[in-house]
């Protein structure tokens, strides 16, 4: 049955709705509380209709422009809900023990959801305990296909899902659409908590989704935010925690980006040194021909706030294939407001020929931004590199992928291991 189909109990011009919305306005929640109780004491299952798509038949109305190009969506939409999903939502405890004692259906699907869902997602866990003692069904899908632990997706919503794993919640049950896990929703939000849970509890961490992804790739994929180191530091700990259950590092999505390509492309350098540290294949290529170099060069720009020169130096001190050298000129011109990139590029090679399309290749202000990089650097126009970069170079070339862990323990000055580690100066020699 659609929601055209439904029997409406209280439609959206009922006095009932118009009341409940102007005390919901207000945040007058007893004055809510005292009218789902007045309204369900015949029929505590109820079908409240909070908003329509009517306002669009009217012929005077002046329809937005998503409607008059065709962008917006043809299907007729509604809110509906129930007493019992509003007091769950809201966190109306005891409204919600009321309305289960005058026999309101723990189940009722009302909008696409029941109550469990609307408790779990507001994490209201007085209200996912009080549904589940009432017969509530911990494994209940939503109409989008999503299980109430699918809804557990803040981190205040770890005592909703440990009440619903004891009740019986499914952990290795996927959502329809998506075949994702709660161990994905959890890996999507950064929930260590609730991933060390669900591990308890058996789920598979290799489950692979629709788009081929693993709960590690999606921890792996998410970009961060300015400013959010103690995001960083969860992400990476609740990778850390995968990998030590048996993620497999190197399974890739439908696009065959591994989670090594996102770690590079959101320039997470703590993530990419674990992987690493991990056994990640360090050269694998996805569909579109990049390699987690490749991935982060596409970064150098946009995220340069999160310092992508130190990816790139890690990548090739541990053995990364580089951009062929004829492609250079393009890297050069896609990656020139990044000039340390540019340089521990640069630099990874024993010589590049310098000509005079590199300098035509760097935009004027970018130029006069980064005066004293791009100066050395076209000094070397049709010159031969110093003999310090070439003896770099040459021991490079022999500890080839193990730079990242022979080099510091060289017995030679620190100043001189970072120079072997291609540390960015701000010049070119």
């Amino acid at each position: 049955m659609s929601e055209e189909d439904i029997a409406l109990d209280y439609p959206l011009e009922s006095e009932f709705v118009q009341n409940f919305k102007e005390a919901q306005g207000k945040g007058d929640s007893r004055y809510v509380q005292t009218l789902l109780r007045e309204a369900s004491k015949e029929n505590p299952n109820i079908i409240i209709e909070l908003s329509n798509d009517d306002w669009m038949k009217d012929p005077d109305v002046e329809l937005p422009p998503a409607v008059l190009l065709g962008l917006w969506s043809l299907e007729y939409k509604r809110e509906l809900t129930s007493p019992l999903c509003i007091a769950a939502a809201q966190g109306f405890t005891e409204c919600l023990q009321y309305l289960l004692e005058h026999r309101a259906h723990p189940n009722l699907i009302a909008g696409g959801k029941a109550a469990l869902h609307e408790a779990c997602g507001n994490a209201n866990t007085d209200c996912v305990e009080l549904l589940l003692e009432h017969g509530a069904n911990p494994n209940q899908m939503t109409e989008e296909g999503l299980t109430p632990l699918h809804l557990c997706s803040t981190p205040q919503s770890i005592r909703c899902a440990k009440a619903l794993l004891r009740k019986g919640a499914k952990v290795n049950l996927p959502s329809e659409e998506e075949d994702e896990t709660p161990l994905h929703v959890a890996a999507r939000h950064g929930l260590l908590h609730h991933a060390q849970l669900y591990l308890r509890f058996g789920v598979c961490v290799n489950h692979v989704s629709s788009s081929g992804e693993t709960p590690l790739g999606v921890a792996c994929g998410v970009a961060p935010e300015k400013t959010a180191n103690s995001q960083d530091e969860q992400y990476l700990e609740l990778c850390r925690l995968l990998l030590s259950n048996g993620a497999n590092i190197n399974l890739s999505d439908n696009e065959r980006r591994s989670p090594l390509h996102k770690a590079a492309r959101n320039v997470q350098h703590k993530l990419v040194e674990l992987l690493l540290d991990h056994g990640a294949d360090i050269n694998a290529i996805d569909y579109n021909g990049c390699s987690s170099l490749s991935s982060v060069l596409q970064s150098s720009v946009v995220r340069q706030e999160w310092e992508p020169h130190t990816v790139v130096q890690t990548l090739l001190n541990h053995g990364s294939i580089k951009v062929w050298p004829l492609a250079l000129l393009k890297v050069l011109t896609a990656c020139a407001a990044a000039p340390k990139t540019v340089e521990i590029l640069f630099n990874s090679y024993q010589l590049v020929p310098v000509t005079y399309k590199w300098v035509e290749a760097i935009p004027e202000d970018i130029f006069h931004l980064h005066r004293p990089f791009y100066e050395s650097l076209f000094a070397l126009e049709y010159k031969s590199r110093s003999l310090q970069h070439l003896c770099r170079s040459a021991l490079r070339k022999h500890f080839g992928k193990n730079c990242c862990s022979l080099i510091p323990r060289l017995p030679v000055p620190k100043v001189l291991q970072q120079y072997l580690l291609l540390e960015p100066r701000g010049y070119i020699d």
